[in-house]
């Protein structure tokens, strides 16, 4: 079965929709009766945030943002942000973000330690992040600019992305991708079977971390909600995650990471991430997924750090792929 790339066609229908809106902005924007009233594009509105009520233009054109997520919202919204952080990676931004689109954005630091005198430099009208990544750079940052904080990052990532949209004056066109992206996990449970089957199918997401234990991901984070949309099933051992987000293991007990099927990507040096050692002992050889040839190597700026709706589409084609081998 052919899948069906919901980004194309929605960002498609996305600069579509910014160009009516555009146009219909350019047509209303004298004022007929010869106030002095101030242009629309001045004009503010109210954004519930996780630092309370922020008021912010109704069509931001100089947007910073702080995180990755937030970067993937801009970008799959059609909005270039003026200035992004970088994660810890040596690529600067994430790589699975097509090159044309981050061209040109000021890389205003390293994300948990932003320039703050870049990014008052840049001028910005908005600046989008979250409570949990810099709620204590709070006052600072919203003296260069209006800066919209959802509460956290990662599990909430659609109802962040809702606020994102909102900020931006984006409501429409986040509809369209949301609405896309259902449509793609449609497309890719019943391409695996359907429901029944792609629940009975139960999939681990390992991931490697240097300095860290072996996390083996539990049903509240980013990747888990992706999962979920296309319903494959979880083993026991994901209930035991901490706070729901991952269950932590040395390289000695790898083997409660065994599933139908195992994801594992690696953040930092393989080596220091244990991931060399493991991948390469007894246990890790003897898993059931790992006869079976059902464990599969994945991107880790993708599946993990990403966390949008464009890492999610890409994440669904190779879930597609790999459960179809």
């Amino acid at each position: 079965m052919t899948l069906r790339s919901y980004r194309p066609r929605a960002l498609a229908a996305v600069s579509l929709t910014t160009v009516a809106a555009l146009t219909l902005a350019a047509c209303g924007s004298s004022d007929d009766s010869g106030s002095d009233s101030a242009p629309a594009s001045d004009a503010t509105r109210t954004v519930k945030t996780a630092m309370g009520d922020v008021q912010v233009k109704k069509a931001p054109q100089r947007v910073v943002v702080l995180d990755t997520a937030e970067l993937d919202s801009a970008l799959t919204l059609g909005v270039k942000p003026v200035g992004a952080t970088h994660a810890d990676v040596t690529s600067g931004f994430l790589n699975y973000l097509p090159k044309d689109q981050v061209a040109g954005i000021e890389d205003v630091g390293q994300m948990m330690t932003p320039n703050l005198e870049a990014i008052a430099g840049l001028k910005p009208d908005l600046i989008l992040t979250s409570k949990i990544r810099h709620g204590d750079k709070y006052a600072e940052l919203s003296r260069i600019a209006p800066t919209v904080m959802t509460e956290n990052t990662g599990y909430p990532w659609k109802e962040n992305f809702q606020v994102h949209a909102e900020a931006l004056g984006k409501e429409a066109e986040a509809k369209m991708v949301a609405d896309s992206y259902a449509d793609h996990v449609a497309d890719v449970t019943k391409a695996l079977g359907g429901t029944e089957k792609v629940a009975a199918t139960e999939v681990n997401m390992v991931r490697f971390v240097e300095g860290a234990d072996i996390r083996i991901y539990g049903k509240k984070n980013y990747i888990a909600t992706i999962l979920a949309d296309v319903g494959l099933g979880r083993p026991a051992i994901t209930d035991k995650a901490k706070d729901g987000f991952s269950y932590d293991v040395s390289p000695e007990k790898i083997d409660l990471a065994d599933a139908d099927v195992v994801f594992h990507s690696t953040y930092g040096d393989p080596k220091k991430a244990k991931e060399t050692e493991t991948t390469g002992g007894g246990l890790w050889k003897n898993m059931d997924a790992v006869k079976n040839g059902k464990v599969f190597a994945v991107d880790d700026q993708l599946w993990i750090q990403g966390i949008g709706y464009t890492a999610a589409d890409k994440i669904l084609g190779e879930l597609h792929k790999s459960l179809t081998k």
